[in-house]
């Protein structure tokens, strides 16, 4: 079982006589009595698989007592609220979803809780340690560790996420084919939209028949907000309108993948409107696609991915200039602080992918076999309104990369041949 391996995984990276707690994130009201959708805080997901509001996992490898070494706390189930909300999850559903043999209710555990810190010397707690976190919203898990150490002041204090950081970052093979998974439901999307994309369509339909395809094969959901961007709606990298008709000659940059296990998926491609690419959509399609198989190429165990990001910045200003959107004096003129790519590929090339679509993941460390990461490279062009970026997502191994992606059509000759409604070109 995946979750009970990830458990193990960071119990041994655990300091002796330590205790780790983890809660799971707030129901967030949205307006009047509404709630968002909920989801759950994605470290306690990796170690439990429980999706459900007001859970918390505590783990104590050196606990005494082998009952308390790992302990579900789930809130107990209300008649009332069930036939409001719906059914929350009995004690043996939490064992069979999580592989956990003891489960505690919330509104008991507090002094069981006191009993166990007692016990130990190091307290675990986990934050929001990813580098794109932008919201200063005060959550759950920041309120818990606030009351925990008013509570408990001596305890010596260490950080969940420090090991957390590395251990999401490298993929068991039992993560990587739920990923598979979701990658196998984003790929028969991608060919239902290359059926049915036409001029005439808006974004909105398009995405439509995206979610109609993630339902329909079980998916949970989008994995994010998915991208439909025709025309110079592409320039705009997130790009969230959908609400455009798509053009005849435009090109459609869709950026989308889906949820499954809890693990995500994220495809770009961008593909003709009228089933054609012009000679000048090629041209930059093409050249994208070059730089999309030279980053693959250096995307390997030992890299630094900010070195990795400089290397494919070089190469960049080079099929560039190639096209015709960087001229020679340009280029004498570009420094590191201030490439001259910049100006048509602002973004960065690769990121980790796993339970986030930004996972967690070094940045100035060496990538380490196990790593799953995107390849996404783009070419903004707003004078032509144009934007083409091309993502696939890989898996590190010894042995090389493995392209989770590799059977979903990517060259022009194959899109053209599947949007025909024919036998793709070889």
């Amino acid at each position: 079982m995946i979750f009970k391996q990830n458990r193990l995984r960071f119990g041994k990276e655990m300091q002796p006589a330590s205790i780790a707690i983890f809660v799971g994130n707030d129901e967030i009201p949205s307006n009047g009595d509404a709630l968002y959708p909920y989801k759950q805080n994605s470290d306690l997901y990796w170690l439990t698989g429980i999706v459900q509001e007001d859970s918390m996992l505590v783990l104590f490898p050196d606990h005494p007592d082998p009952r308390y070494r790992e302990v579900l706390i789930l809130v107990r189930p209300n008649e009332l609220k069930e036939k409001w909300d719906g059914k929350r999850l009995r004690a043996e559903e939490g064992k069979n979803i999580s592989g956990i043999g003891t489960v505690v209710w919330l509104d008991a555990s507090d002094a069981l809780l006191q009993v166990w810190i007692h016990f130990a010397k190091n307290i675990y707690l986990d934050s929001n340690e990813n580098d794109r976190k932008a919201s200063l919203l005060q959550t759950r898990e920041y309120r818990f560790i606030e009351e925990t150490k008013k509570r408990y002041p001596l305890h010596q204090y260490l950080r969940a996420a420090t090991i957390l950081k590395v251990l999401r970052a490298v993929k068991t093979a039992e993560e990587v084919e739920v990923i598979q998974q979701a990658i196998d439901i984003t790929a028969k999307s991608f060919l239902r939209v290359l059926k049915f994309m036409r001029p005439g369509v808006f974004e909105f339909e398009v995405e439509a028949e995206i979610q109609h395809s993630f339902l329909s094969l079980r998916a949970t959901g989008p994995a994010y907000g998915s991208i439909l961007a025709s025309g110079g709606n592409a320039c705009t990298l997130h790009y969230v309108s959908n609400n455009q008709e798509c053009m005849d000659g435009d090109l459609m940059l869709m950026d989308f993948g889906a949820e499954y296990g809890g693990y995500n998926a994220d495809l770009t491609r961008t593909i003709p409107v009228n089933g054609k690419f012009s000679r000048r959509q090629k041209q930059v399609y093409n050249a994208c696609l070059h730089l999309h198989m030279y980053a693959k190429s250096l995307l390997k165990p030992g890299i630094i991915i900010n070195d990795y990001h400089v290397k494919v910045g070089l190469e960049a200003d080079i099929i560039f200039h190639k096209i015709g959107l960087l001229s020679k004096s340009e280029l004498k003129n570009s420094t590191p602080e201030q490439p001259a790519y910049w100006k048509y590929l602002y973004h960065g090339i690769s990121h980790h992918l796993g339970i986030d679509v930004h996972d967690l993941g070094p940045r100035a460390e060496p990538l380490r076999a196990g790593m799953v990461l995107t390849v996404e490279p783009g070419i903004y062009i707003q004078e032509e309104k144009m934007g083409i970026r091309i993502e696939n997502n890989i898996w590190l191994t010894k042995t090389g990369n493995k392209d989770l992606m590799k059977d979903i059509p990517i060259t022009v000759e194959e899109i053209e041949g599947y949007m025909k409604g024919g036998k793709p070109k070889a």
